[in-house]
This record gives structure tokens, C-alpha cells and sequence, in this order.
């Protein structure tokens, strides 16, 4: 077997196997090096994927259970525990199947095993029997991803402590359970649960959920999920988790200082960010620069200090976003095929799959304001959407934020029904440097919730029409 390629790929997550495949497509021999056994990474495995089934899946129970009967269908449901977790399992190897068919596709060699790199333009792999492969290319790319964020003093066992991946496989449905940060990744695993049952409490250590997007959308989500029936202890710090007879005991206090209090829960799920997983590749025996968090250092076209090493991805500087990962590889490849790849890093959209849906691209007011850039804001909210209103789904609103003096679009945050979908229109926008006109006088299809996209664009100029 010939063990020469023109790029090694250490990594099958969304960064690493979409690498190999651009590569494959612009007709460079590549390897894409996993060594879970599934090709996919921690978005196909145990993240993105398997989550998003659990949220569909949970949503039309808690659907079904709660607000048919506002609809005028009178229906009893019970929750299969098993069998949703069955179906989410169907389709996480549905996929991971068909991202090694990919791979296959694209002449790509997928090689299941341990990379290090040994030098460069050498790795070497321990592959599952014990053997080992050295396998040589002129440039490796390291796409390793992200790992799970360890909460100083607490041991996570993956059955009462969790982390997302126990929370994706718990086996019946928690009494209570605390969750541990009020990120993406919290409120989305919190929402499964609640949904099918769970008292869920949220303490975070920051004054607000969702840290990072515009501020109003984070106070107006707050509320939505508040009267979903979260309890948010914000401003908080878990310095303990006990076990005890009747389930864990949780000792938190204020962020700043004072007194301790005590929460009893059946099951903590640590949900406090992901770090980057660059352990045991060999980047300092050969090298490779890193910075204090962690993370492969680059340049902008995805170059490390050493010649020929390249990094992409979760485990180098930026949103940690499976489709982040999957831009820049595809621009990494292609900038080794020798063409002009590239990333536009004010489109990247961001999106929470709760219901409602929450849903970003481009800057804040608060990153605006902080610049010292003037700008405009139009703003609609769903309560006045014909089409929100015939699906009983009017939580939230769109708001659209534009330079003042040439009416560019900077940026979009969307709290309501299917926001992920409907960010699409604005991060096309925001590629192509549109205006708020631009949206604003494009036509939409009545009636769709895509009309108050246009109805906030209409906003910044002053010209909402239908509120």
C-alpha cells in the first residue's frame, strides 16, 4: 500500500474529512487519519448531529403533548425513551457511513488510527492492531477539532456527571438536572430534557445567557426559555458537586464572592465551552507554534510556522463551528492546490437550535458600539407575522443592523421560529455586501416568515410596513 500522499488530513471531523475531499476534488492524492473508528468528529458522533435529533424529536413530543390541543387535535402520547434514542443513533451512522463513502468518492484514503507527526512532512500512525503506518506528504493538515472544557474539581463520569456526550445517551429521563453554562450547548441539552420531563436549573458564571450575541436577543431568549420553565442562576459559580443517597448536592455561590448555597439534582451536565484537542500530535517536538489557550497558531492562510504544516478548524484561533471548520478547509485545500481559497469571517453564521431558534451573523450592537461605528437598526418582531401566527409560534423578533452612512448590512440577530433558515437570506446578503434596501426591496413570498427579514430591513430606513 503506497504510503505517499500530497497532503495528510489528521482529523475525520467536518474540518478534516472536508479537507481530504477538496483535495480529492482538485485531484491531489490525500489521507484523512481518524481514530474514533468513525469518521465524522465530535459534530457527527456525538454533537451536531445526534443533538439535533433529540431537539426535533423532543420538540414534537413536548408539541404534541402541550399545544395540539391549541390547534384543535386532541391526542395522548407517551415517551419512548429507546426508541428515540434508536432513531438518533440510525442517523448518526447513516451519516458517518456516508462521509467515508465521500472520502472513498474522492480518492481519498481513510485510515483509522493514532496520528503523530514526526517531522515534517512525516506522520506516523498507530493504527488499531498495534501496527504502525509512517506515511510522508509535502503538507499535513491538522483539523483535530475541539474537546470537552473540564470544570476545575469536578469528575465527569458520563452517568451522573455528564458532559454533551452522556447527556446525548442518558437512559431515562432525569428528575432534575443542572446544567453548567448557559451556552449554545447547555440551553440546547437543557431543552431536550425539560421538554421530556427534566426540572432544569442553569447556572452560569457570566451575568447573562449566551454570551457573545447581541444582548437584546440574550435577554429576550432568557425570557422565552424562563417561561419554558428554566431557573437561571446567573452570576454563579459551582465550586462542588457531592454524591448523596437522593442524587447530587451542588454547592454554588455569587461569581464575585459571598455566601455558598446548595442545589440538590440528579444528574450535572458540564457544559462550559470546548478547549482545543491537540494533545499528543508531537506540534512542540517539531515546532509548531501555540498560543496560551491552546490552539495551533496560523497566519490568514492557514499556515503554521513550520513550512508545510497547516491548521484548520476547532484547533486554531476562532468560533469553534463545524461549518467554520468546513470553509476553512476547503480554502486550505485549495490554497495548497495552488488557488485563491478564502474565508469571509464577517459571514459566518451562528445558530442555537432551541425553540425558538436563535440565530447570528456579523456584528452585535454592543461589537458596533464598542468600535465606535455608526450605525442603523430595523427591527421586527413575530408577533406581527401573518405566517407566525398561523403556526402559533410568534416568540421573537429580527433584528437587522446597518452602517448609517452606506447602508451595508453588519449585521443580523434572529430569535424566533426556524432563525437558522432564515439567517441564510441575511449571510447571503452580507457576502455579496449588500444593503438593507437590498433585502428591503427583494420580494418575498406572502406568507412566509422570511417577510419579517425583509419587514426589519424595511426597519432601518424607517419603513416597516406591516407593524
Amino acid at each position: 500500500m503506497a504510503d505517499t500522499f500530497d497532503a495528510i488530513v489528521i482529523g475525520g471531523g467536518p474540518g478534516g474529512y472536508n479537507a481530504a475531499i477538496r483535495l480529492g476534488q482538485l485531484g491531489l492524492k490525500a489521507a484523512c487519519i481518524d481514530k474514533r473508528g468513525t469518521f465524522g468528529g465530535t459534530c457527527l458522533n456525538v454533537g451536531c448531529i445526534p443533538s439535533k435529533a433529540l431537539l426535533h424529536a423532543s420538540e414534537r413530543f413536548h408539541e404534541a403533548e402541550s399545544d395540539f390541543a391549541k390547534l384543535g387535535i386532541k391526542a395522548k402520547v407517551s415517551l419512548d425513551l429507546p426508541a428515540m434514542m434508536a432513531q438518533k443513533s440510525k442517523v448518526v451512522g447513516e451519516l458517518t457511513r456516508g462521509v467515508e463513502f465521500l472520502l472513498k468518492k474522492n480518492k481519498a484514503e481513510a485510515i483509522t488510527g493514532e496520528a503523530r507527526i514526526t517531522a515534517p512532512g512525516k506522520v506516523s500512525v498507530t493504527l488499531a492492531d498495534g501496527k504502525t503506518r509512517e506515511l510522508t506528504a509535502p503538507n499535513i493538515i491538522i483539523a483535530t477539532g475541539s474537546d470537552v472544557a473540564q470544570l476545575p474539581g469536578i469528575t465527569i463520569d458520563e452517568k451522573q456527571v455528564v458532559s454533551s456526550t452522556g447527556a446525548l445517551a442518558l437512559e431515562k429521563v432525569p428528575g432534575r438536572l443542572l446544567v453548567v453554562g448557559a451556552g449554545v450547548i447547555g440551553l440546547e441539552l437543557g431543552s431536550v430534557w425539560r421538554r421530556l420531563g427534566s426540572e432544569v436549573t442553569v447556572v452560569e458564571f457570566l451575568d447573562r445567557v449566551t454570551p457573545g450575541i447581541d444582548l437584546e436577543i440574550s435577554k429576550a431568549f432568557q425570557r422565552v426559555l424562563t417561561k419554558q420553565g428554566f431557573t437561571f442562576h446567573l452570576s454563579t459559580k459551582v465550586t462542588g458537586v457531592e454524591k448523596a443517597k437522593s442524587g447530587l448536592k451542588v454547592t454554588v455561590e455569587p461569581a464575585a464572592g459571598g455566601d455558598k448555597q446548595v442545589i440538590e439534582t440528579d444528574v450535572v451536565l458540564v457544559a462550559i465551552g470546548r478547549v482545543p484537542y491537540t494533545a499528543g500530535l508531537g506540534l512542540a517536538e517539531v515546532g509548531v507554534a501555540m498560543d496560551k489557550r491552546g490552539r495551533v497558531i496560523t497566519d490568514n492562510h492557514y499556515k503554521t510556522n513550520v513550512p508545510g504544516i497547516w491548521a484548520v478548524g476547532d484547533c486554531r484561533e476562532g468560533v469553534m463551528l463545524a461549518h467554520k471548520a468546513e470553509d476553512e478547509a476547503a480554502a486550505c485545500a485549495e490554497i495548497i492546490a495552488g488557488k485563491a481559497g478564502h474565508v469571509n469571517y464577517d459571514a459566518i453564521p451562528s445558530v442555537i437550535y432551541t425553540f425558538p431558534e436563535v440565530a447570528t451573523v456579523g456584528k452585535s450592537e454592543e461589537e458596533l458600539k464598542a468600535a465606535g461605528v455608526a450605525y442603523k437598526v430595523g427591527k421586527f418582531p413575530f408577533t406581527a407575522n401573518a405566517r407566525a401566527k398561523t403556526i402559533a409560534a410568534t416568540d421573537g423578533m429580527v433584528k437587522i443592523l446597518a452602517d448609517a452612512k452606506t447602508d451595508k448590512v453588519l449585521g443580523c440577530a434572529i430569535l424566533g421560529p426556524e432563525a437558522g433558515n432564515l439567517i441564510a437570506e441575511v449571510v447571503l446578503a452580507m457576502e455579496f455586501g449588500a444593503s438593507s434596501e437590498d433585502i428591503a426591496r427583494t420580494c418575498h413570498s406572502h406568507p412566509t416568515l422570511t417577510e419579517a427579514v425583509r419587514q426589519a430591513a424595511m426597519g432601518v430606513e424607517g419603513w416597516t410596513m406591516q407593524m
